[in-house]
């Protein structure tokens, strides 16, 4: 295979996620529109929200398990049809449900093209794959701003309708499918992340323990997120600009995460993230004016490191759970968001009910409920405190045991 087939695979590899990114960043900002268009309360956004983030683990799930069989390829063009689907989908939506079943099908596509694309890039750049995966992994933050100042431009500065920005992903769809369709995909090898292999390595109380924790770094990091319209509408800051220079900073922050993983290890990492996440989602909460952004870079450097370094972190003490294990550690984290949004909803609806009967209408009504829903968001980083210091604090029994020792294949 030349460096020019593999180049273009990874720009596939890359456009994929960056359709991804903007899918998260773009029905956050859409949020409002779609529950005045529809008339739908915020429990039943966060169940669309949520079912989006069902439909990732649910493919990340699948397509961990039969990676060796049908091969990236295939996944990718399988992603690339329910991503075509799920959006012109979700651009003729009627309702509720069809907006619940074009949300699954856009999930579903999103947690393919993760499936498909870590273990394809790991094994392409081989001799670089840390750089490489490092590289990809740029463009989930880095579509996210995309998606964000989109969602800015179309709808506050053109006054667009939700549907064209929905539609307006169909291009950057369009190219990496094409991409898909025309290229040959390389013969891979499978030996590092044979899933028979990883069956042992996953019953580990370690990856049990990351998996559980993987949960709540994932509600951490999206929570606020997906949710910044609703939680910051009334702030007097604009939420889409927020999003984007929440996302920008994680893009640089992964980019240049390799001195500070040497410096602290992924356990220290964790740990810091954690506590700085806390103080960030807290911040937010009663910040007003110019501090609401200090707040939001604190909450940027917090979660910035979550994601890469929980697969980072199993794929370097637990290097037998393969392809199957990152795919595994990815859906339980997207699994957990989906069902945390439509509670995240309810939490939204109660505290705004309860503004409403202590005599608060409009956008201080909206803004107090914003207020007591990220009050309870910072709960999930908090958490992580506790578990994090008890990583940090056996780190050194992890590096000297027989987890770390371990080859890297059979």
């Amino acid at each position: 295979m030349t460096e020019v087939h593999r180049s273009r695979i990874f720009t596939a590899s890359c456009v994929a996620l960056i359709v991804t990114a903007m899918t998260f960043a773009i029905r956050a900002g859409i949020l409002t529109q779609l529950g005045e268009d529809f008339q739908l309360n915020n429990t039943q956004l966060g169940w669309i929200n949520g079912v989006a983030f069902l439909g990732f683990p649910v493919a990340m799930m699948f397509g961990g398990l039969i990676y060796n069989f049908l091969g990236p390829k295939k996944l990718l063009a399988i992603a690339f049809i329910c991503h075509a689907i799920g959006l012109v989908m979700t651009m003729t939506a009627t309702g509720f449900w069809t907006l619940i079943l074009s949300s699954f099908f856009i999930g579903f596509a999103n947690g393919s093209v993760e499936a498909a694309c870590n273990p394809l890039i790991a094994e392409l750049y081989h001799d670089k794959k840390t750089v490489m995966l490092n590289k990809f992994h740029v463009w989930f933050p880095g579509g996210i701003v995309i998606g964000s100042l989109t969602s800015l431009l179309m709808g506050d500065v053109l006054g667009l309708g939700w549907q064209w920005q929905i539609g307006i992903m169909l291009l950057p769809t369009a190219i990496y499918g094409y991409l898909v369709f025309v290229e040959a995909f390389p013969s891979l090898d499978h030996t590092e992340t044979s899933t028979l292999n990883n069956v042992k390595a996953l019953a580990s109380p370690l990856f049990i323990f990351m998996m559980i924790c993987m949960t709540v770094t994932a509600i951490s990091e999206f929570g606020p997120q997906q949710w910044v319209e609703k939680t910051l509408g009334s702030s007097g800051v604009h939420p889409m600009v927020i999003l984007a220079m929440v996302t920008g900073l994680m893009a640089v922050g992964r980019y240049f995460a390799g001195p500070v993983v040497e410096a602290l290890n992924p356990a220290g990492v964790l740990l810091a993230s954690s506590v700085v996440a806390t103080i960030g989602v807290y911040t937010m909460s009663f910040a007003t004016g110019p501090m609401i952004y200090v707040a939001a870079i604190l909450f940027a450097l917090g979660v910035m490191y979550f994601w890469p370094t929980m697969i980072g972190f199993v794929s370097e003490y637990l290097p037998k759970t393969g392809a199957l294990g990152m795919s595994l550690m990815g859906g339980a984290g997207m699994f957990s968001v989906s069902i945390w949004n439509p509670i995240i909803g309810g939490w939204l609806d109660s505290a705004k009910a309860d503004a409403l009967a202590a005599g608060k209408v409009g956008a201080e009504a909206d803004l107090a409920a914003g207020v007591a829903t990220l009050e309870s968001m910072a709960l999930f980083p908090a958490a992580l405190i506790v578990a994090f210091t008890f990583l940090f604090i056996i780190r050194k029994k992890l590096v000297r045991g027989e987890i770390k020792a371990e080859p890297l294949a059979d």
